[in-house]
């Protein structure tokens, strides 16, 4: 069966981006970025969002690849080896390395990799995204990154909208500066 995670930084008061849309705020040092790689090695699939997509085709570009560090290789070797599910209504194609364009309904995909035996954790990369799976009580864990600022204001990480969802800490980390990572398992989804 598997796992359906929602995996994103954010700020302590809760928000992917600021309201102009910047995460800047959010750049992880060598530990946070190692465990983000990680988390990236034990993934089956990949779902993004436009956005997200967008932003994550830097770890294809040839043109930057040669200002890599060992590290940042490291990353970009994982995630292109990875099978990623673009989700997007605006997009014709989804060009990248193992990447295609969803072109049924997000929930009924969800649903059926969340059933499958052979599949083992797929991650929701997007705010919009992870709400649409959350509110079909399909979200298994979420895991985030919190930074110590308060943004007052922009993308929320948690989905709006969505009835209440009892959730069980699995584990926490504390790093340098204050930040935190915690998982959550959900015990009881939305209904």
């Amino acid at each position: 069966m598997g796992l359906i995670v929602f995996s994103m930084s954010h700020s302590l008061d809760g928000y992917i981006t600021d309201a102009e849309g910047r995460f800047d705020w959010g750049a992880p040092d060598e530990h946070i970025f190692r465990a983000a790689l990680e988390e990236v090695r034990g993934l089956s699939a990949h779902f993004l969002g436009r956005r997200l997509y967008e932003t994550m085709r830097y770890w294809e570009d040839p043109d930057v690849e040669p200002t890599f560090e060992p590290l940042e290789r490291e990353f970009a070797e994982v995630w292109n080896e990875l099978p990623k599910i673009v989700v997007s209504s605006t997009l014709d194609a989804a060009p990248g390395q193992n990447t295609t364009l969803l072109q049924g309904d997000l929930v009924e995909e969800i649903a059926r990799l969340r059933d499958d035996d052979e599949v083992g954790e797929i991650a929701i990369g997007g705010a919009t995204l992870a709400a649409a799976v959350a509110a079909a009580g399909l979200v298994d864990e979420y895991r985030s990154v919190v930074y110590p600022i308060l943004l007052g204001g922009g993308t929320p990480f948690y989905p709006r909208g969505v009835g209440p969802t009892s959730l069980e800490l699995v584990s926490s980390h504390r790093w340098a500066r204050g930040i935190q990572a915690l998982r959550y398992r959900v015990v009881q989804p939305p209904r």
